[in-house]
């Protein structure tokens, strides 16, 4: 399968989940964005690293490429692999004495020993058809005067209150919530476009 490349575009913190990120992944050369709910201190980890901050002792991932560089092991690239049920999977392709080793890893993990070995992120199409977002441009003039629907509340955003709206309307507001980069909620959003559309598949 061909395989997509993706760059870490941002982080974000949940607002319905006190504990919970979105970070936010880009086609590199294309419109399509993929977001992805991590934990806080997967959050922290990659954030660090993308910030070039310096722990006084290391963390979690650092110990892991300390050690893996110790013993010659190299990440070439970090593959998102699948989506099942709403989770992502992933690997990380490494090498060892002349030998290629691919070991399944949770996606958040990956991502924050990707951004550590500067290493690049791959997709695959049918992951992005499944879970990514276009950025669309501005609408056309005459579709954008017709008022987006106000998201619900982060408190009260729950699949059954999305059944009500139109599939047109879910999209004006996928739009809103992915201009205010309200991630979380835009994936609550996405994930009901892409129920409908196996629906009628």
């Amino acid at each position: 399968m061909r395989k997509i490349e993706l760059q870490i575009v941002s982080i974000t913190h949940s607002i319905s989940q006190a504990h919970s990120y979105a970070v936010l992944l880009s086609e590199v050369g294309g419109l399509r964005r993929l977001p992805i709910v991590i934990g806080g201190f997967e959050a922290q980890a990659i954030a660090v690293a993308l910030e070039n901050m310096k722990p006084t002792r290391p963390l979690t991932h650092d110990l892991m490429k300390n050690i893996c560089q110790t013993f010659n092991i190299e990440l070439k690239e970090v593959i998102i692999n699948n989506l099942l049920d709403g989770i992502f999977y992933a690997q990380l392709v490494c090498k060892y004495r002349n030998q290629i080793i691919e070991i399944d890893s949770r996606t958040s993990d990956a991502l924050a020993l990707a951004v550590r070995f500067d290493c690049p992120i791959y997709t695959y199409e049918f992951v992005l058809d499944s879970a990514g977002i276009i950025m669309e441009e501005l609408q056309e003039e005459e579709e954008s005067e017709k008022p987006a629907p106000e998201p619900p509340s982060a408190e009260s955003m729950k699949i059954k209150d999305l059944s009500k709206y139109s599939s047109e309307e879910l999209n004006r507001m996928l739009q809103k919530l992915l201009e205010k980069e309200d991630y979380e909620q835009a994936i609550l959003v996405r994930d009901e476009l892409s129920r409908r559309k196996r629906k009628h598949s």
